[in-house]
């Protein structure tokens, strides 16, 4: 029985060889999988504005049969994690006229719910062991992803790592690139509206050899095609930015694990930082 995050690969790895009608049948897969079991293909069709037998095709590109057997594979793979998906449960809804505060909790609460059913426990373990391993990590987004970008980086270097993050100055991403080495690993912060520089700093990063990690809301979001591994969080909001309730938890989560794993090098660095603060102290009486 397929896995539920290897059809989404399966997806994934045919993707740029789609031409452009079947990659729109493509991203709406991916967006929703979950849905995909409860839905014949004729509403398919109507829901993407795309033919029933482009359907057929594009199941077939990516190695079923045709879209009868690609459903069946996506409900088999569904039914072992469906009755871990509710992870933290909602607050109750008390009226019809809800409070603004409860409705964003909640909506934050199902970002986090969402975002710890998607994110496969493989991808998150090797993103961790790349940056325990590499030499030096750098951090990378625009935006209010510069800011994300930032903290994680502070958060890694408060475990003993050693991150930075790009600076978004007059040298462009990818000029920055070229001081990193094969030793060296970037990790991008990549949301709607998906910054074309980041995007390119990934893949100049990629044809260098450096490995590439991101962060983003979508597996069919430009900066995947680019990233040696990828992590998925649900950014969604009642606004037209991004929430970060879920992409706060990752951060802390690979920050933490981090440490974990390299409970030495850690306990050290917070050794050495706390006699830093102490003789401060000692200097400022």
């Amino acid at each position: 029985m397929a896995r539920y995050q290897e059809i989404k690969k399966k997806i994934q790895g045919k993707y740029n060889s789609l031409p452009k009608n079947q990659q729109k049948i493509a991203d709406y897969l991916i967006d929703n999988l979950d849905e995909i079991p409860f839905l014949s293909i004729h509403r398919l069709s109507k829901a993407t504005n795309v033919s029933v037998a482009t359907i057929v095709r594009v199941a077939q590109s990516i190695g079923f049969t045709g879209f009868t057997e690609l459903r069946s594979k996506i409900a088999n793979s569904l039914k072992s994690q469906l009755n871990n998906k509710e992870i933290f449960p909602l607050f109750e809804k008390h009226s019809a006229k809800e409070d603004l505060l409860t409705e964003v909790a909640n909506l934050d609460i199902k970002n986090i719910n969402d975002t710890l059913h998607l994110i496969d426990r493989e991808n998150f373990n090797h993103c961790i062991d790349a940056i325990v391993k590499a030499q030096r990590v750098y951090t990378a987004g625009l935006g209010i992803s510069y800011l994300l970008a930032e903290i994680l980086a502070y958060q890694l270097t408060q475990v003993g790592i050693d991150a930075s993050v790009l600076k978004h100055t007059s040298i462009l991403f990818h000029e920055q690139v070229l001081f990193l080495n094969k030793n060296d690993l970037i990790l991008c912060f990549s949301f709607p509206p998906y910054s074309k520089e980041t995007i390119d700093a990934a893949r100049f990063a990629k044809e260098k050899g450096i490995k590439v990690i991101s962060i983003t809301n979508k597996e069919a979001s430009p900066i995947t095609f680019h990233s040696e591994v990828y992590l998925t969080v649900k950014s969604d909001n009642m606004l037209f930015t991004n929430s970060f309730a879920a992409i706060s938890v990752i951060i802390n989560a690979i920050a933490t694990q981090c440490a974990l794993q390299n409970k030495i090098k850690a306990n050290s660095f917070l050794t050495e930082t706390q006699k830093i603060m102490d003789s401060q102290k000692l200097v400022i009486k």
